[in-house]
């Protein structure tokens, strides 16, 4: 029994593929079109499924979508006669719910055949639901989307019990947080879609001093819910472009004039950040974190678990998530790996397989398969496309005048045999990066998701106050207010972090213990914090042993870990990760068992 499951004509298209219950892949597809956020039907994408499970199309069993046309047309009709939006506006969104229902028709014309599969259309928030408690290893648990909209909803809110899934209350469209972040988060001059993250990394840089303003725009409700001033805003009346097809998304604005009477001007993309802007970013995080907490404790008292299932785009806020514990009653949480509407590919495959009757429970051997469907806070996200020593062998190869002449040397490991390959490996990428060298690090299969857990990572000391600034001038390039991750060994973070949980998807920020901070300025963001990621031996044992020989050789038990990538997308391919290495001044490429290493810069 086969069961693709997608997110298709939205940002970040996805696919994943489940096989006899297993869940043998899953992969975003501006990882193959080299476009961020890429929003479409995610042929390329469901063409490495196929090919990870080696079955084509036309043998697929069931196709689910994270979208279901119709749903909710009563409360769609109601707002049309309320409100009475831009005609165009409402055009734009009957063209997407098309594109949405007749996924199936694009799919035989994209391929030429026809298709036996059996086309299941599940609800959006129902698919952020299932993508976070159906694989979270739970018996129970209280469970939320929050999310900008999808299936003209915003939030959803229920619980979960076995293989079931029950929404007891939705907040409906216009009535958003995620447009709420959205609209300040271009009022602040961060106009990209998926620029949110942006905003977090310059808050804690402010103060909350516009949070009474903030609390004019998004009103918390007296049973936990929240509501919008609308005057504010122009996503539900005014004609607000939208592109989700065959592109990189574009939003248009989302916000009226009347925000900058509040407010104050707004920034224009680049004006020079001033203080005031830091304090807006510091306020609408506070005011996030108010509705989104009001929310988690009124679905505590609605469904008193000690376990949350949280999923949907706001959840990805991870300043918010590493506070849950701090000001909620949940004791246990399960976040996946994609949060946002990737993995509603996921969550739809999900609720289809449940409904098929596949058993979905966590792995229980200690050789964890990264194919097992059941992805629990120790499990793998480990999904994408992997490549071989030969594979990488022939790219080096064809390549090997031009990496030369890059001032590069090569040396292969592959000749060790057993763990000698991994240790000598290790020793010397460990020892590259206590020298104060930046390591691209490509080894297995790609990430699922869109943080970067070791194995299409670049690494750098923590222990060295100027990491950050070597990185921004060598590699990344990107504003200098916003910071970079620790990965760490699971069995030291109760040493280093003042909370301790396994954060495996790096989808939480805590606090870092006062005396370690300056120990390791280089992950330590200004307030004290740090987005970690527990790296566990059972999940991805190479990684482990490089964070394992750090710690030896220095007694520091983390790295520093950014995404694999130079204002794109994070590399899927060898040649991806040999590009972005000779285009930038990366000092040394770990490519699967070849070490690259530049003896000069240009």
């Amino acid at each position: 029994m086969t069961i693709l499951g997608l997110n298709a004509y939205h940002g970040d298209s996805a696919a994943c593929l489940i096989k006899d219950g297993k869940l043998v892949a899953a992969a975003e597809e501006e990882r193959f079109r080299r476009i961020k956020h890429w929003a479409g039907l995610p042929t390329q994408a469901i063409d490495y499924c196929l090919r990870e499970g080696g079955i084509a199309l036309h043998d697929i069993d069931h196709i689910a979508v994270n979208r279901k046309p119709g749903v909710n047309n009563w409360r769609r009709l109601a707002f049309v006669l309320r409100h009475r939006p831009d005609p165009r506006l409402m055009l734009q969104k009957v063209r997407n719910i098309r594109s949405a229902s007749s996924v199936k028709d694009a799919l035989e014309r994209a391929y030429k055949v026809s298709l036996r599969a059996q086309l299941h259309h599940v609800e959006h928030h129902l698919a952020h639901l299932a993508s976070a408690f159906l694989v979270s290893g739970f018996e129970e648990a209280a469970c939320i989307s929050i999310d900008g909209f999808g299936d003209f909803a915003s939030t959803a809110m229920g619980s979960g019990q076995g293989s079931g899934i029950e929404i007891d209350q939705r907040v409906y469209f216009p009535h958003s947080l995620g447009i709420f972040y959205s609209a300040i988060t271009q009022f602040i001059g961060f106009r990209n879609f998926g620029d949110e993250y942006k905003v977090m990394g310059l808050a804690p840089y402010g103060e909350p001093h516009y949070l009474e303003q903030m609390r004019e725009l998004v009103r918390v409700q007296p049973d936990g819910t929240f509501k919008l001033n609308l005057k504010y805003f122009r996503h539900h009346t005014d004609n607000v472009s939208y592109s989700w097809n065959d592109c990189a998304p574009k939003v248009g604005t989302l916000y009226t004039r009347k925000l900058s009477e509040l407010l104050g001007p707004a920034r224009a993309e680049h004006d020079p950040l001033e203080q005031r802007h830091k304090d807006l970013a510091r306020s609408i995080q506070a005011m996030y974190e108010e509705a989104f907490f009001a929310l988690l404790n009124a679905l505590h008292k609605k469904r008193p678990s000690v376990n949350l299932a949280l999923s949907g785009g706001c959840a990805m806020n991870s300043v918010a998530n590493g506070k849950v514990y701090l000001r909620t009653p949940f004791r246990k949480m399960y976040l996946p790996a994609a949060a946002g509407d990737a993995g509603g590919a996921i969550g739809a495959a999900a609720v289809v397989a449940a409904k098929l009757k596949f058993e979905i429970r966590n792995s229980k051997t200690s050789a964890f398969s990264p194919s097992t469907f059941a992805l629990s806070n120790t499990a793998s996200a480990y999904l994408g496309p992997s490549f071989s020593n030969a594979e990488i062998a022939e790219l080096l190869k064809l390549r090997e005048a031009e990496i030369k002449e890059a001032g590069c040397t090569i040396s292969d490991f592959q000749n060790f045999s057993g763990s000698a390959f991994s240790r000598e490996l290790c020793t010397r990428t460990a020892e590259a990066i206590a020298d104060g060298k930046v390591a691209g690090w490509f080894q297995g299969r790609m990430e699922w998701g869109p943080r970067a857990l070791g194995n299409r990572s670049i690494l750098g000391d923590p222990r060295r106050a100027d990491m950050k600034e070597i990185l921004n001038s060598k590699i990344k390039r990107r504003e200098s207010f916003r910071p970079f991750a620790p990965s760490i060994l699971r069995e030291a973070v109760a040493e280093w972090f003042e909370q301790e949980d396994d954060v495996p998807f790096m989808m939480e920020v805590f606090q870092i213990r006062p005396e370690k901070r300056a120990l390791i300025p280089a992950v330590t963001h200004v307030d004290g914090s740090g987005r970690l990621q527990t790296v566990h031996r059972e999940t991805n044992p190479l990684f482990h042993l490089l964070l394992s020989t750090f710690y030896f050789q220095t007694g520091v038990p983390m790295v520093l870990n950014t995404s694999f990538n130079e204002n794109e997308p994070v590399v899927c391919r060898p040649e991806e990760a040999l590009d972005c290495f000779l285009r930038t001044r990366m000092d040394v490429l770990v490519l699967g068992s070849f070490f690259i290493e530049r003896t000069n810069h240009p």
